[in-house]
């Protein structure tokens, strides 16, 4: 496939995507469904919507992210920026799921999502949070955004807010990661760790 056809084909993808998290807009979290944020770097809407598509049966996809194009986001007020993103982007979602790909952790837009669902403000509830490495990710070490990182375990053994997972293969073993990441809003929310401002520029990726 040639950069042109991936071209098309992602922007093809985050259009269905799109609409997926439109068809959801209205639905609400159940006791076996929770409504979860999809965060993903553009370059991997074909995997993405390869695995909202695969497991929507298992939680309620909301998956439209940040633009450029979003006044919004041009603000110097942080708080304001954060809580739009809330209001807007992650809506009512009680978990953020973190698709991890090959160039997710220098986008600046994924940061900001992340930040924005580790907060409690004016509009903003708190999300839990949890990563998933896509199949394209094939290092087994591959880069996490920084602000993930620094919410997972760490080697001296101690807990974390979030959970970094492999790519499921089953309905159960992701229901169990979104159930861990939802109950974390409560059992864990004192671990949370969101030091840092909010990345300014996109990182070059090689």
């Amino acid at each position: 496939m040639t950069s042109l056809d991936r071209f098309y084909a992602n922007e093809a993808a985050k259009k269905e995507l799109r609409r997926i998290s439109a068809r959801y807009a209205a639905s609400s979290d159940s006791p076996t469904r929770h409504k979860c944020f999809v965060s993903y770097h553009g370059a991997d809407a074909q995997e993405v919507l390869a695995f909202v598509q695969r497991y929507e049966n298992v939680f309620i996809p909301r998956v439209i992210g940040i633009t450029e194009d979003d006044p919004a986001i041009n603000s110097d007020d942080a708080d304001y920026i954060m809580d739009t993103i809330r209001e807007k982007y992650l809506s009512d979602s009680t978990v953020t799921i973190l698709m991890v790909g090959r160039c997710t952790w220098s986008r600046k837009f994924i940061d900001w999502e992340i930040f924005s669902s580790l907060r409690r403000g004016r509009v903003n509830r708190l999300n839990g949070l949890m990563g998933i490495q896509l199949p394209s990710a094939t290092n087994p070490n591959a880069q996490v955004p920084a602000r993930l990182s620094d919410n997972l375990r760490k080697g001296d053994g101690g807990d974390a807010y979030a959970r970094y997972w492999k790519y499921p293969t089953s309905d159960q073993f992701l229901r169990e990661c979104i159930e861990d990441a939802f109950e974390a809003r409560q059992k864990r929310q004192h671990l949370i760790q969101k030091a840092g401002p909010r990345k300014q520029k996109n990182s070059p990726c090689p």
